[in-house]
């Protein structure tokens, strides 16, 4: 067993990250392995859409520009490179890759993790009766449309690490996967470095905290930060490293001389970012995040510790794909006086225009931006944008939409223009969470002309994740603090994120006595007061005592997920920063000092 620390450098957070990452990691310090994640809920089904137009697509390309920049400096210096980028078609990305290798004139050595794809499985489950039912309602699938039935086009399992593990055994130099989770492009290579074994829960619990820290990109080195005013340069925030002990402990950090900063608080919002409660599931390991601490070692240095992890879940994820119908958006321009009838002209003038009206769309979302100011001293200074968004099974009815819109522009309010050219609309699929036996899916690696299956860690039940209140909560009505009316984020920071059509929320108080309010004040009745856009949601409140941190997960706020969504926040991205403008009674001691962000 190696007992050298592992340097995990990650140059991708999603499908769109910064191309020059890859670069920037591999010559701005000495790493060994380089991984990406390119995919999301939403990133699936664009790569779907490829994969339609043609077969040998429906993978990360922008992984396969990285690669020309690094791959002949990554097989020189023995940088392994491990990325989840072959996402609906991984056996096309790795042969991608091996053509880049035969430009350069180099061997490379790739391996392929597959499995993931469960489609075939999916249909014949559900022909047999199973019904599918949603990971967080438990609606089943062929009910949850009103009783129209959706195809799935595609369903992918989350794999684990093990596969990655064994590529990497076995001699590969690049491992391309498919649907793996995010922390496993981290996890895979720790388990091969360290020789792990599959009931190593807490080493394995540790790195998938380290790779759930790194696994979003700059996030982790003050992006999306609340405090973000606090951390000086953050034009282009450095991409994160994890420095892996051989007991799952880890060092955040990044190379030295890049934007933004590695803190325990920017550490902190990421460990927050789109997570349940105190487990958190992976494939190959429960991982107890209210066991781990953090301490700053130093400049850009936060080392966590103490992660401790639960065997296994006897299921596994998968993500189905359902192509739901067709969606279209116009957006109004509305200017000076009379902004309120201006929109409601408009919006009654649009629905005469389309056969059936409102009525004949399956969901309409409406939305009235006021920026319009008295006085205005510019003419940006008079505008107010209403968008009006509508989905439909009927692509006929989703282009009329838009041509509807685009006739009234001589006959409604004075001043009217659109901010969109009409057009056809475009299609979308939903995403589907729920649960197959993690013993039905296997893992398969192939390398050069061997395929195998993986091993599989250990199972068993899932476990009660119901956790209870914090220790030493004080409830707010026992203070005799005198308050001040302030807004939230006075004293606390979040992060914020979606789960299928979930929204995720966390925030953290920056001292003790913070926390202390924290404990007896945070809960479900002052979410819902805060906000409103909920009332019609399940809500579950979690702790994290360890990082001074609650969270709130929040059942169907986003409706069938993001392609549905029609909200301005599809993914709930600025939900926490939205909490945090909310003014809310503080005790006037917890301000002394305290910052803004």
């Amino acid at each position: 067993m190696s007992k050298e620390a592992l340097r995990v450098a990650n140059c991708s957070g999603f499908f769109g990250d910064r191309l020059s990452a890859a670069r920037e990691m591999v010559h701005g310090g000495p790493i060994d392995v380089l991984t990406g994640d390119w995919l999301a809920e939403l990133t699936m089904g664009v790569l779907l859409k490829q994969r339609r137009r043609d077969p040998e697509t429906g993978y990360a390309r922008t992984f396969i520009a990285q690669l020309d920049d690094v791959l002949e400096d990554c097989l020189d210096r023995d940088i392994k490179i491990v990325s989840n980028a072959g996402g609906l078609n991984p056996q096309a990305c790795a042969r991608a890759v091996e053509e880049i290798a035969e430009q350069l004139g180099r061997e490379v050595r790739v391996a392929c993790v597959s499995g993931d794809d469960v489609t075939e499985l999916f249909r014949r489950e559900r022909a047999d009766g199973w019904r599918a039912d949603h990971l967080d309602t438990g609606a089943a699938l062929d009910a949850a449309f009103e009783g129209r039935e959706l195809d799935v086009e595609v369903a992918n399992a989350y794999l684990g690490g093990w596969g990655i593990a064994e590529a990497l055994s076995a001699g590969a130099d690049v491992v391309v996967t498919g649907r793996v989770s995010d922390a496993s492009v981290i996890v895979g290579p720790a388990a091969w470095h360290f020789g792990w074994a599959a009931d190593d829960w807490d080493a394995l619990a540790g790195a998938v905290a380290a790779g759930h820290v790194i696994e979003c990109g700059a996030q982790a080195t003050g992006g999306n930060f609340s405090f973000f005013t606090e951390l000086g340069d953050v034009r282009r925030c450095g991409f994160p490293i994890a420095e892996i002990s051989a007991d799952g402990s880890a060092t955040i950090t990044k190379h030295p001389g890049t934007g933004g900063a590695v803190t325990t608080e920017t550490v902190t919002a990421q460990l927050l970012y789109e997570i349940g409660g105190p487990r958190y599931a992976n494939p190959d390991v429960v991982v107890r995040l209210d066991t781990l601490t953090l301490a700053q070692e130093g400049r850009d240095r936060v080392r966590m510790s103490g992660t401790r992890g639960e065997p296994a879940p006897s299921t596994v994820k998968v993500g189905a794909l359902c192509p739901a119908g067709w969606r279209n958006a116009m957006t109004f321009v509305l200017t000076g006086l009379d902004i309120e009838e201006k929109a409601a002209v408009a919006q009654d003038a649009l629905w005469e225009g389309v056969p059936g009206g409102r009525s004949a769309f399956e969901a309409v979302g409406i939305r009235l931006i006021r920026a319009d100011s008295h006085d205005p001293g510019w003419t940006t200074d008079a505008v107010s944008l209403l968008t009006v968004s509508v989905t439909t099974p009927d692509r006929g009815l989703a282009a009329r939409f838009s041509r509807a819109a685009t006739e009234t522009t001589l006959a409604s309010y004075p001043g009217l223009f659109l901010a969109d050219p009409p057009g056809p609309g475009r299609d979308y699929a939903v995403f589907w969470p729920t649960l197959l036996p993690a013993e039905r899916v296997e893992q398969r690696v192939s390398l050069g002309h061997d395929t195998w299956t993986a091993g599989r860690p250990p199972l068993e039940e899932p476990r009660d994740t119901a956790t209870g209140e914090p220790p030493n909560a004080i409830p707010a009505d026992a203070r005799d603090d005198e308050t001040r009316l302030v807004p939230l984020g006075t004293v606390l920071g979040a992060r914020s994120g979606d789960k299928a059509g979930n929204a995720t929320l966390g925030v953290w108080a920056r001292d003790d006595a913070t926390f202390e309010w924290l404990a007896g004040w945070w809960g479900e009745s002052e979410l819902r007061a805060l906000l409103p856009e909920a009332a019609d949601c399940d809500m579950n409140v979690w702790w994290l005592p360890n990082l001074r941190a609650a969270g709130c997960t929040i059942l169907g706020f986003l409706g069938h997920g993001v392609a549905a969504n029609l909200d301005l926040d599809s993914q709930a991205k600025g939900l926490g920063e939205y909490l945090r403008a909310k003014h809310v009674e503080v005790p006037s001691v917890l301000l002394r000092g305290a910052s803004r962000g």
